[in-house]
């Protein structure tokens, strides 16, 4: 398969570039997933941040409180570092094993890694997709959608690499400034590159 970086930013609309990938017949895999995966109960990863943070971590079931450990980590940059100490190796095996499985097969799979620059992961990519929006609306959206405050919304912004140079250093770039329609076609123009050519009707 052909393997192309997705990325972008909290509130960039990558999640909706990667449905309409799926959409197109692409499949990807999703490292926000894999990320929740290796906190569920009873796996290392879990035992380590409750060894770091303390049993308040969890909720009273035994799972991760993800609001609690977010709220911590987007306030204290040393916090954010430990905990992906912890979770990114197991992230990325898992996600090598995904891709590993695949090489084989035509088509194209879409790596969908929200730090994909500030992790050093463009070598496992053909090419890399940023979908890009203005800090405005950027912000505008985390605001509206997201349910967090101005500051909230600011520390997480903070916490990953610029929008605007992750553009800089972009193969493609998806403007999703735009309605839904313009997005997607700026998306089918990028598979269309990738996707193996349709067989000849008899």
């Amino acid at each position: 398969m052909r393997a192309l970086g997705l990325t972008g930013g909290i509130g960039s609309g990558k999640s909706m570039v990667a449905e309409m990938f799926v959409q197109l017949g692409a499949e990807v895999i999703d490292a926000d997933r894999l990320a929740r995966d290796v906190v569920e109960p009873g796996q290392p990863a879990l035992e380590e941040i409750v060894n770091t943070f303390g049993p308040d971590i969890l909720l009273p079931d035994g799972r991760l409180n993800r609001g609690k450990l977010a709220a911590t980590i987007f306030a204290d940059a040393a916090a954010r570092q430990r905990v992906n100490a912890i979770t990114h190796p197991p992230i990325r095996a898992r996600m090598e094993i995904q891709v590993a499985a695949r090489r084989q097969r035509s088509g194209v799979l879409i790596l969908d890694i929200p730090l994909l620059y500030e992790n050093g992961r463009t070598d496992i990519v053909e090419k890399v997709i940023v979908v890009w929006v203005d800090p405005q609306t950027q912000l505008q959206r985390i605001t509206q959608r997201g349910g967090l405050s101005l500051d909230e919304a600011r520390l997480r912004i903070a916490a990953q690499m610029p929008l605007d140079d992750k553009r800089a250093r972009a193969d493609y770039v998806i403007d999703n400034r735009g309605d839904r329609e313009n997005t997607r076609r700026q998306v089918e123009a990028i598979y269309r590159r990738y996707a193996p050519p349709e067989p000849a009707p008899r």
